[in-house]
């Protein structure tokens, strides 16, 4: 045992080598001025928002634990933009003795920005937001304003005539992993390619994803059990705007499942959308309803529990969706119901939903729930399933329902501000040796 501390030691000496002179700790920044403002950052998204930058970079206000003691309600949101990076949304709510004031500002990042790039423009812009709050507060003589010229020709609003992939842009992506012992191994393989063009009028999105697993178990037998799956789909989508509530559109999209019996799918067809609340506040809330028709192909990979082996089916479906951000917590859901022609009683009913809300200082609730009412399994292969196949979930299994959910409570107390960040011995990176 000494001797593995000894040899640990001395690879920590060869890792961590000892400084000729000791460095000196790098001093904590002053705390902020009494006169200053309390600031209650809510971050509803992880583009962009990230607390403990915050804290360092902006170290002139006092950061407050729960909104109740704060000055200002900052509101991040954010959304993809066609383009494939996001817009984040910064709402200022004034409190208390700002209570009648509010503001919004915007940064949209490049799908080619880096994650520090996008919290670095992020929190330069709850700067800015701020300002207008610290002007009215002892703080304000200490405060100065920069300008950062632009390069020289550059163009501050993308058009047509200067870009020169038209609002085009492309995803590749390929993946997997490799895992095993003695007695088991898995492998599996993914990827995808997508284009997408998105303008004010138009919107198009094309995309293919494939995967493909294995697994292989050594059984007490010395025999081996293999479990293989594939999963291949290609959607395409367009979509036109008619105002600031209604779309119109369609899409088409095929798909192959050893999980679900299908060789090959192909389903298509027209759909229509309307927002209650304009397109433009999407970020902050949206309630949708839409309604499309489809003509749906199956090929199946084994004969059904109906006896066939390929068929064609028109349907419709009706999708209710809602996604509410506000200062008290948020709310989404959606309720989406799919019929066929041919014989209304067969149907698919799948909701969901989940909320957070502060309750009061401190205490907070979490909920998530799903339920799938399932009446249409008619693709079910006739013959039945193995146990394996059943213990392993490689198939779909005949069922009329389906549900999970998850809750939790959580409560803090003590000091209401939150203005210090500490990140020693926190985790996450470092070298682990195990004796």
């Amino acid at each position: 045992m000494l001797r593995t501390f000894r040899a640990v030691l001395a690879l920590a000496a060869c890792i961590f080598p000892a400084r000729a002179t000791p460095q000196q700790p790098r001093p904590l920044p002053p705390p902020p001025d009494s006169g200053t403002i309390g600031v209650f950052l809510d971050c509803q998204t992880y583009i962009g928002c990230d607390p403990d930058h915050a804290r360092r970079e902006i170290p002139f206000v006092n950061w407050m634990r729960d909104r109740q003691d704060a000055d200002v309600h900052v509101l991040v949101t954010a959304q993809e933009t066609g383009g494939g990076g996001y817009e984040t949304t910064l709402t200022f709510i004034g409190l208390r003795r700002f209570a009648d004031q509010a503001d919004t500002l915007r940064h949209v990042s490049r799908n080619t920005d880096t994650d520090a790039e996008i919290r670095d423009e992020v929190t330069r812009l709850l700067k800015l937001g701020l300002t207008r709050f610290l002007l009215q507060t002892a703080v304000a003589p200490r405060l100065s304003l920069t300008y950062r010229a632009p390069n020289e020709g550059a163009q501050l609003v993308a058009s047509p005539e200067a870009d020169p992939w038209e609002f085009w842009t492309f995803r590749i992506r390929a993946g997997g992993y490799l895992s095993g012992e003695r007695q088991q191994s898995s492998r599996s393989f993914n990827g995808s390619l997508g284009a997408n063009r998105t303008t004010e009028g138009f919107k198009i999105d094309f995309g293919v994803y494939g995967s493909a697993s294995r697994e292989a178990y050594t059984l007490s037998d010395s025999s081996e059990y293999v479990s293989s799956s594939e999963s291949y789909s290609a959607n395409l989508l367009g979509a036109w705007s008619l105002g600031d509530h209604w779309s119109v559109g369609g899409t088409v999209s095929a798909s192959r499942s050893t999980y679900s019996n299908l060789d090959l799918g192909i389903f298509g067809g027209p759909a229509i959308e309307y927002d209650i609340f304009p397109y433009d506040e999407s970020t902050r809330q949206k309630l949708t309803v839409m309604y499309s028709v489809e003509l749906a192909y199956f090929n199946y990979a084994e004969i059904t529990v109906t006896g066939r082996m390929e068929e064609t089916r028109p349907r419709h479906q009706l999708q209710v969706g809602v996604q509410v951000q506000q200062p008290w917590g948020q709310v989404y859901g959606a309720v989406s119901g799919t019929q066929y022609f041919y014989d209304l009683s067969v149907h698919r009913i799948d909701t969901f939903a989940g909320f957070t809300l502060r309750i009061f200082r401190g205490l907070e609730l979490n909920v998530f729930g799903s339920f799938a009412r399932i009446k249409d399994q008619f693709g079910l292969p006739a013959e039945g399933l193995s146990d394996e196949e059943i213990l392993l979930q490689r198939r779909a299994l005949e069922t009329d329902y389906r549900y999970s959910t998850n809750f939790s409570l959580s409560y803090r107390f003590g000091s209401k501000f939150a203005n210090v960040v500490n990140p020693r011995m926190g985790g996450g990176s470092g070298v682990i040796i195990m004796f």
